[in-house]
């Protein structure tokens, strides 16, 4: 669990830098003379340049394990952060969003896969969760630092927002040092015997450790009977070959698995999460609050919203099943757009200040995000980082976090123009019409994967889309019946 909670706070370098984001583009604004436009490029450069660090990053933790590779994102954030902190104008701030963008790229790829391939299945959802945990932990703290270094000179104030952003890294990059390798990772290198070691670590048995080790070794197309501590790996389980696997010629259940994935972190961000936590100070101006430190107070209650609620959810989804927890919180997400949208279509065509119209903007902003973070939020990273084969998972997350950084990064460089174009009640309407859809494609075609091994996951999707209702049900009525 310890190496769980380390791996996992490194994504705790993107929730800062988004939450910081939010306050400090006001700051920076007043101080450099930017416009919008700016503004925009700003705050959504950093979810486009992580692209680049998704995509190398699948890639070089099968070359150098995910342990040096998390090491390695803390790393470039860390330059990232202490550029931002020292730019003198906007071209270099530009360039620390750049740099620390890669950095986000590398730990949103990494955290959950490792996370994932090190905890056993009974725990893997309420351990899978934790980066989503420190993505909010990480916004909340970025939401805390606007309101402290608020009331200092302007010049100075986002400067010092997003410099100390990058303290956290450089502890991170020695914490993880200390943490053992994937076990995955060591069995697809021919190390049985350094995954053996790793496995009777974080197993409740020696027992289990072996048999863990089997179906890992199963999967990878290691004799089962193989008792060597080192061994060949096949040259198809070592890296080679997975993309042509992935994207030119998958099987069916590799298809359905990349369908599934890809649609998860699609819907994730096209929901419109990131436009509230993003220009959080932004739509309460337009609700009617003006004071900066109440518009930023304001912005830390939908911090702690987020935090808390995340924190429920990783003690759900071991409990009641990813599944229903997805569509409870997409069903929320809806209801709450719904409501936002109307409040502010009612604010901006009322000639005077509306109290409840301003407070119930304020209630279905946190109610969003609260119901965002109870499933949606969390769930996108454990589902996506279960649901590949062992041989696929490191590049077929990123394609999954390259696609929720594309999206990410189009609604953050967009949402200033967006909703100057079809107002912002117009733009909320259309989050939720987006969001409607998404429950639709995760009721049609995401099976339930609780408790299921990483092993077993090819076969879960190797039926159609439809017979694992069936199936699924068949596996309830069996429990029910035991029980």
């Amino acid at each position: 669990m310890i190496s769980a909670i380390l791996a996992s706070m490194v994504s705790i370098l993107l929730g800062y830098d988004t939450g910081v984001m939010s306050g400090a583009a006001i700051f920076i604004k007043d101080d450099l003379k930017i416009n919008d436009t700016q503004i925009e490029i700003l705050v959504g450069i950093i979810n486009v340049c992580s692209l680049l660090g998704s995509a190398v990053a699948g890639r070089i933790s099968d070359w150098i394990g995910r342990r040096y590779t998390i090491v390695f994102a803390s790393v470039i954030f860390f330059a990232g952060a202490l550029l931002m902190g020292l730019a003198p104008d906007f071209a270099w701030l530009m360039v620390g969003r750049i740099v620390a963008g890669v950095g986000v790229g590398f730990a949103l790829m990494i955290a959950p896969v490792y996370t994932a391939e090190i905890a056993p299945a009974i725990a893997r959802g309420f351990l899978t969760s934790f980066p989503e945990v420190f993505i909010n932990t990480g916004v909340l703290l970025g939401y805390i630092s606007n309101f402290s270094f608020a009331g200092l000179p302007v010049h100075l104030s986002w400067r010092l927002m997003l410099g100390v952003g990058g303290i956290p890294s450089l502890l991170l990059a020695f914490g993880i040092l200390i943490m053992p390798e994937s076990p995955r990772w060591l069995v697809l290198q021919g190390q049985l015997g350094k995954a053996r070691q790793v496995l009777i670590k974080t197993c409740d048995s020696k027992e289990e450790a072996e048999l863990r080790l089997a179906e890992i070794k199963t999967a990878v197309g290691i004799p089962e009977n193989c008792v060597d501590d080192v061994v060949t790996v096949p040259k198809r389980n070592r890296g080679e070959g997975v993309w042509k696997e992935l994207l030119l010629r998958p099987t069916p259940s590799v298809r359905r698995v990349l369908i599934a994935a890809v649609g998860l972190f699609f819907f994730q961000q096209a929901s419109g999460i990131d436009a509230v936590v993003l220009y959080s100070p932004r739509i309460f101006q337009k609700a009617g609050i003006k004071k900066k430190n109440d518009l930023l107070g304001a912005t830390v209650a939908v911090g702690f919203s987020k935090t808390i609620f995340i924190l429920v959810a990783t003690f759900l989804l071991d409990r009641i099943g990813r599944r229903p927890l997805l569509l409870t919180s997409v069903g929320g997400m809806i209801v709450s757009l719904v409501g936002l949208a109307s409040s502010l279509m009612v604010v901006d065509h009322s000639e005077k200040q509306l109290m409840w119209a301003i407070v119930l903007c304020v209630v279905m902003t946190l109610l969003f995000v609260a119901s965002f973070s109870i499933g949606f939020g969390p769930i996108a990273w454990v589902y996506g980082s279960e649901i590949f084969p062992v041989r696929l998972r490191a590049q077929g997350v990123s394609i999954g976090v390259a696609v929720n950084r594309v999206t990410s990064g189009v609604i953050g460089m967009t949402f200033l123009s967006l909703y100057k174009a079809i107002t912002i009640e117009g733009t909320f309407f259309m989050f939720a019409g987006i969001t409607g859809v998404a429950w639709t494609f995760f009721y049609m075609f995401l099976p339930e994967t609780q408790g299921k091994t990483l092993e077993e996951m090819d076969g879960l999707f190797s039926t159609s889309t439809f017979k694992w209702k069936s199936s699924m049900k068949k596996d309830n009525d069996i429990a029910e019946n035991q029980n």
